[in-house]
């Protein structure tokens, strides 16, 4: 589908909005005003749970609505609504024009245009049929009560979503995406005498929903699920204290994320409520710490062709070789900061403002062997796998709970251990890697991340990591 020629026919091919109307009220409401858009959105998603041997759950939903911003200094008035109409957009130009009121500002240049598309845009909502997905989801649960006794209970679903914005700005310039997100999620639960564990997997991103429905596909995200249901039945207490601890490749950049990431958006550091505020050109990490955050990278779940203002995607280093280099912006922190946009503005949806958020955010891979790295470690921890976690922004504390992780002992992992948590603050555990690894992987495609009560598609990503003096919060006596 072109995404011009769509979004037109699904907002201006309507009885009560044309585009003509739609940019007078949006003049209407950025009058002098120094920044401003109108965000038109569209959004089809289908979901399907499967849970004790029978379909759950099946919805279909189709939402749509606008947002009108206006933005002088750092006040923003903003105004959203569920009806495309004249009349809706010419009440929400009222509000929005609070901004502007007494003011002449001066209106930011709109966004450079590029022309790179980073996925499809097909509805993955419409393909396969339905009945097709739900035979998928007995084949799951079916496979993975053959698969092994000790299962008792099997969780799958799929979910497909079709966004469609279309983003008009003051001089006339318009952007258009029609963004597909789909993920398959299998979960199950296996028992041993009275013990019960669990283990999940999951994998999507924006591609055609049926790269995931394969065969090849579901089997592997199914037997990942179990292979770490039964490390758990074998778990043993985790010690505590001091030690060094190994980061697996790939899903463990959560803790990347939410440690590091957050601080370095835009909005915090401005404010000066970041750990790493007033830090640029500092160096704020070990040697060979590289942290990057790209919506640009082709298919991804925080992939955007651009972002929620229209400003296209990009590759932005944040740390480089452990010294502080960049923020993550969206348009108003950056002109507040008097630095450039970033692609960073993303919002959950047209009911909410955008702000500064991360995209895929990763450390690059170093030189070493990942053998070599778990060798080096006389007595330690191997975190593979992370549940939950929380994060203080300003201090850049964190404690974070290892779904899956091992003994090392005499460079050798040995045991699965039970109840880790990693307790740090970000700036500091940047500083306490001593080893990177060559293995840099991305996760499979699962990611949401949450701020201010709005949650988006992420991507987060690393490589095997050594870590020095890591405080381990452990379950054995």
């Amino acid at each position: 589908m072109n995404p011009t020629v769509e979004t037109d026919r699904m907002f201006f091919d309507v009885a009560d909005l044309t585009r003509e109307g739609a940019r007078k009220r949006l003049a209407e409401g950025i009058a002098g005003a120094d920044d401003g858009e109108l965000f038109l959105e569209r959004r089809t998603t289908e979901s399907l749970a499967f849970d004790d041997g029978r379909l759950r759950s099946a919805n279909h939903d189709i939402s749509q609505g606008f947002g009108m911003r206006a933005v002088a200094g750092d006040f923003v008035a903003y105004a959203h609504g569920g009806e495309l109409s004249d009349l809706a957009l010419a009440r929400a130009a009222q509000t929005a024009r609070e901004a502007g009121k007494g003011r002449e500002g001066k209106q930011e240049l709109s966004p450079t245009l590029i022309n790179h598309t980073l996925y499809g845009h097909d509805d993955p909502t419409s393909e396969p049929e339905f009945a097709v997905k739900v035979g998928i989801l007995e084949q799951i649960d079916s496979y993975l009560r053959a698969k092994d006794p000790s299962v008792v209970q099997v969780s799958a679903s799929i979910t497909a979503e079709l966004q469609a914005i279309k983003i008009l700005r003051a001089n006339g310039d318009e952007v258009s995406d029609l963004r597909p997100l789909v993920r398959v999620n299998v979960q199950v639960t296996v028992r041993r005498n009275d013990r019960m564990e669990t283990g999940s997997n999951g994998q999507g991103g924006r591609l055609p929903l049926d790269k995931f429905l394969e065969e090849n596909s579901w089997r592997a995200s199914a037997d990942e699920a179990l292979r770490q249901a039964l490390v758990r039945l074998e778990a043993v207490p985790a010690p505590a204290g001091e030690m060094t601890v190994v980061l697996g490749p790939g899903w463990p950049g959560v803790m990347l994320h939410e440690a590091v990431g957050h601080g370095l958006e835009g909005d915090f550091n401005r404010k000066g409520s970041s750990a790493f505020s007033g830090l640029m050109g500092e160096m704020v990490a070990a040697k060979g710490v590289t942290v990057v955050d790209d919506g640009a990278i082709a298919s991804r779940r925080g992939s955007l062709n651009f972002d929620d203002e229209g400003t296209p995607t990009q590759r932005n280093v944040l740390i480089e070789n452990g010294r502080l280099v960049g923020y993550m912006q969206d348009r108003m922190n950056a002109r507040l900061m008097g630095v450039s946009p970033t692609g960073n503005g993303r919002r959950q949806s047209y009911a909410h403002q955008p702000m500064p958020r991360m995209t895929n955010t990763f450390m690059v891979g170093g030189e070493m062997d990942p053998a070599e790295i778990i060798t080096s470690v006389n007595k330690g921890v191997y975190a593979v796998n992370f549940g939950g976690g929380q994060v203080d922004i300003t201090s850049g504390k964190y404690v974070f709970s290892a779904s899956e992780a091992y003994l090392i002992e005499n460079g050798k992992v040995t045991a699965p251990i039970k109840g880790a948590t990693l307790i740090g603050d970000g700036p500091e555990s940047m500083k306490q890697v001593s080893m990177i690894g060559n293995d840099m992987a991305l996760d499979a495609g699962i990611g949401v991340c949450g701020k201010s009560g709005q949650g988006v598609p992420v991507g987060v990503g690393q490589p095997t990591l050594r870590m020095e003096g890591v405080t381990v919060g452990g379950t054995a006596a």
